[in-house]
């Protein structure tokens, strides 16, 4: 497929642009030596980030969402508390963990560059299922700064739902195939390509810490795919 004619580049941000492996370990493993406590921290990691992800991805198909990205957070970790005898961890650590540490994700040390060389050729926005405060904090937090932020909060469709994509499109009065969905997650890229959106997949090798993400491969229908941000600024014609 053709790369000419796309007016606007949206970004997944949790996991893509956001390093929340080392966000959550770091402070899991925090609370645990305030209490004496060792476990086997990046298992529980990758654990809270695919169940808190599991309550989120397709949010609203029956009825409006009950809780944002922050809630789903919150309840996953409570459960894995209770799972790993960890009942010990207070209030204030279950805040820092939950809360705390997600508003404070690093981005890849790759992306904020690359984003300002972005905006001057493309419209460049999130579009998540992180509610609208992470995005804001994180973005503060790294000096990012996005043309837009279309969280699946507003729309109260989340993605993978083809109204969420679509949503997104006519907010930017756009036709799909004038945007390009960038993400490191080939569910999110199959969702926006069956909605007309191009697509271009770029890894995060370390998103998911030692085991290595899920999905790594690519899927070879996207249009691009490339191992880096400044790789995908090259691809887009962008110096």
């Amino acid at each position: 497929m053709s790369l000419d004619g796309i007016k606007a580049l949206t970004f997944d941000t949790g996991g893509t642009i956001l390093d929340w492996h080392s966000g959550f370990s770091t402070a899991l493993a925090e609370a645990g030596r305030r209490h004496g406590l060792e476990r086997d921290w990046t298992t529980i990691t990758n654990d809270l980030r695919r169940r808190s992800l599991g309550k989120m991805i397709n949010l609203g198909e029956h009825e409006p969402p009950a809780y944002n990205f922050d809630g789903s957070h919150r309840m996953v970790l409570d459960e894995l508390c209770a799972e790993n005898g960890l009942d010990v961890f207070t209030e204030e650590d279950r805040h820092a963990i939950a809360w705390t540490a997600v508003h404070n994700f690093q981005a890849w040390p790759d992306f904020p560059a690359v984003q300002l060389r972005l905006r001057t050729k493309f419209m460049v926005c999130s579009f998540t299922i992180l509610s609208f405060r992470i995005i804001i904090d994180t973005a503060k937090r790294n000096g990012l700064s996005w043309d837009a932020v279309f969280s699946c909060e507003a729309i109260g469709k989340y993605k993978t739902l083809p109204a969420s994509y679509k949503r997104v499109a006519k907010w930017l009065v756009l036709d799909p195939r004038e945007i390009c969905m960038v993400a490191c997650h080939n569910f999110d890229l199959d969702a926006a390509r069956k909605v007309g959106f191009k697509t271009a997949f770029v890894r995060r090798t370390d998103e998911w810490g030692p085991p290595g993400p899920p999905d790594g491969a690519a899927n070879p229908d996207c249009d691009i795919i490339v191992d880096s941000f400044p790789e995908l600024a090259e691809a887009l014609g962008v110096k």
